[in-house]
């Protein structure tokens, strides 16, 4: 999990933290446990919204503790999750415990997942602090099944020192890649977040050709 849309700092981005340590707690943030059933609701409604409406395989990178790969477990869907924290990946997998669900501990940059190939890849909050997010865009159209698609749920956060991806950057970067490009605006829906926000939060559902 590379971001906790909370109090990012230029000099303390996603890459910096040390995720193992943040684990225990990371659920109580709630975008990131999505214990608030309100807050469930919104992302479960998104993610339908985002998602085949078929059962397929999602490949969910930088899973975190796995909120987002049991919201689409919940959907029918058969899940890998993928996350450098093994912290992390403990308790992805003990809240899946029992669902069609595996989870690794890898690079999202380079998830180890072999030549398994997937409907979805689904990424929140990870892309803006990877050093090369366009090779990273490439190499995850490159895990799709033929119409598959790549769900990425990004923005750009703080003031002072602003960091993350802007929408029109990601679009330009998916254009050489995928035949279809929509940008789902989401900082103006505060029961995604438990508050209101006002930074730049957004989806972007790219399907390949």
């Amino acid at each position: 999990m590379a971001n906790d849309s909370d109090g990012t700092t230029s000099a303390n981005t996603g890459a910096d933290m040390d995720w193992d340590a943040r684990a225990a707690g990371f659920d109580a943030e709630p975008d990131h446990g999505l214990r608030d059933p309100e807050v469930r609701r919104a992302w479960a409604a998104r993610l339908r919204s985002w998602l085949p409406g078929r059962a397929g395989d999602v490949l969910d990178l930088g899973c975190g503790t796995g909120s987002l790969s049991l919201l689409a477990s919940e959907q029918g869907h058969r899940v890998t999750g993928v996350d450098l924290s093994p912290a992390m990946v403990t308790l992805a997998r003990q809240k899946l415990a029992g669902r069609d669900a595996v989870f690794l501990v890898g690079d999202a940059a380079a998830p180890p997942v072999g030549e398994q190939r997937f409907d979805t890849v689904l990424v929140r909050h990870v892309l803006w602090a990877l050093p090369d997010p366009g090779r990273a865009l490439r190499h995850w159209a490159g895990l799709l099944r033929p119409g598959g698609r790549l769900v990425l749920v990004e923005g750009v956060w703080g003031t002072a020192g602003p960091v993350g991806i802007p929408a029109e950057r990601l679009t330009g970067l998916l254009a050489p890649i995928a035949g279809q490009v929509r940008v789902e605006r989401l900082s103006g829906d505060p029961l995604l977040w438990g508050r209101e926000v006002t930074d730049e939060r957004y989806a972007v559902v790219a399907v390949t050709a």
